[in-house]
């Protein structure tokens, strides 16, 4: 009931679950995330709370207990029930990956590689451990899974799930050796192989995005002002693997702002604020009440109280544009934007959990990416200079002149160190976890032209459409 979106229903059935247990079970974290899908944060926080007062459970509740806790924002304590589960169950190689996850959202990368090897010594076939641990650091010459990686590989009985997670793997070592060749090989093959395992028709996305244009933004009523004070929320969205996290990154380590991280915190408000009757999904939206959806927004977003800057970091939040500025007035929008080619191969190029499914052909990128930037020349025009849009190649160039101007946009105090990101104690789970622990670094940009020999048919599906391109492209 819970993963069909019946959540009241799911609500009932795991408050039974729990009722009159003295032990700690995996009914507890199931319970506080149904409560926290409904935007009762202070029950989710309290059931978890009571559940760790019970005996001890199986490392499986405890698990469930440590996920939840880092949706609640409660990092502290997911990485230590983390640690606690590992402790209770050490040969469960799903828990190693788990808790290295977790030590690499801190930033613990050696700490995280360690866990990664633990995991793999125990449980080999658990692939996904091994793109995990290729992530955490630059792989050199002296120290690298390249061989390790084939070994799997050359297996005829490797599953093709495995054979996808293992590509991009030794796709992406085989980059840190700049043997570039032999990695855009793995990276192509692992790409095919992925787009092959799903049902997407790049049309139905292209519809929408363009749905979504007439549709918005819908004006609010002369009588429908708005209830509260938005100001204090910054949306960063943008394509992924365009410099979002490093943007949040640099924000973050400003005094009175924090992030929630990537969520579905607004089209959850706007879904639910959505009214029922005639009309699509879009034509219902833009008639949700506008402060109907901050509300229900404000309900999922502040998870404390306090009057701290609050950033949601989820890419896709470009869909909602419309949506924001006409429930969140006077909320921030930093709109990252990156070179094209550049930005298409970093998406082609990254394994993604179940999103993104444009980004595994170079033809649904090309059809994705003009779609994107028709939405995007939509906001443009109805937002103004009120939208912030930061150049991913002038940031990495300039990152105090730009820092500052996002600073000075979200109305918080600039500091120089902000742009020390590697030095930052801030928690990111993205796929750009590792890479936010270094020094902001230039070297991503132009990265396309290592594989100018294998892009033409990308390059040639921008061109068809129109699309700008470096003069070398």
């Amino acid at each position: 009931m819970m993963r069909a979106g019946r959540l009241h229903e799911a609500l009932a059935f795991a408050e039974r679950a729990v009722e009159g247990v003295s032990r700690c079970v995996p009914a507890h974290g199931m319970l506080a995330t149904i409560l926290l899908h409904l935007g009762r944060i202070t029950d989710a926080e309290t059931t978890v709370c009571e559940a760790l007062k019970h005996r001890q459970g199986t490392a499986d509740a405890y698990d469930a207990l440590a996920h939840v806790s880092m949706l609640l924002g409660e990092y502290e304590r997911s990485n230590a029930l983390y640690r606690r589960v590992v402790q209770i169950d050490p040969k469960e190689p799903r828990f190693g990956y788990n808790l290295a996850s977790s030590e690499r959202s801190f930033g613990r990368l050696v700490d995280a590689e360690v866990a990664c090897d633990h995991a793999i010594a125990l449980g080999p076939t658990h692939y996904a451990t091994y793109l995990l641990r290729s992530e955490l650091r630059i792989q050199t010459q002296e120290a690298n899974h390249v061989d390790e990686l084939r070994g799997h590989l050359s297996d005829p009985a490797l599953p093709a799930r495995a054979r996808v997670v293992l590509g991009y793997a030794l796709g992406k070592e085989l980059d840190d050796l700049q043997r570039f060749d032999e990695a855009f090989h793995w990276f192509a093959k692992s790409a095919d192989s992925r787009r092959r395992q799903l049902a997407y028709n790049v049309a139905a996305d292209e519809f929408k995005l363009a749905r979504i244009s007439e549709v918005f933004p819908a004006a609010r009523s002369e009588n429908e002002k708005p209830t509260q004070d938005s100001s204090r929320y910054i949306f960063i969205v943008g394509l992924p693997r365009s410099g979002t996290t490093l943007v949040e990154h640099i924000l973050t380590a400003l005094s009175g702002v924090r992030s929630n991280g990537e969520t579905e915190n607004f089209s959850r408000a706007l879904i639910s604020a959505a009214p029922h009757g005639s009309g699509d999904l879009f034509v219902r939206s833009a008639a949700a009440d506008a402060n109907t959806v901050a509300a229900n927004y404000s309900r999922f977003a502040d998870r404390r109280a306090g009057d701290q800057k609050v950033i949601e970091k989820l890419p896709m939040n470009y869909l909602y544009l419309g949506a924001i500025r006409r429930a969140l007035p006077s909320s921030k929008i930093l709109l990252v934007k990156r070179q094209v080619i550049d930005s298409c191969f970093a998406m082609y190029r990254t394994l993604f959990d179940g999103a993104y499914p444009f980004s595994y052909d170079f033809e649904d990128l090309a059809r994705y990416y003009v779609a994107y930037d028709n939405l995007v020349r939509h906001w443009r025009k109805c937002f103004g200079d009120t939208m912030f849009e930061v150049d991913y190649e002038s940031l990495v160039r300039d990152p105090g002149t730009v820092g500052a101007g996002i600073a000075a946009y979200c109305d918080v105090q600039w500091v120089p160190a902000a742009i020390e990101v590697h030095k930052s104690a801030s928690v990111s789970f993205t796929a750009s976890a590792a890479q936010i622990r270094r020094p902001i670094y230039g070297t991503s940009s132009g990265r396309w032209r290592h594989y100018r020999a294998h892009l033409g048919p990308l390059v040639k599906a921008l061109q068809l459409r129109g699309v700008p391109l470096p003069h070398d492209a």
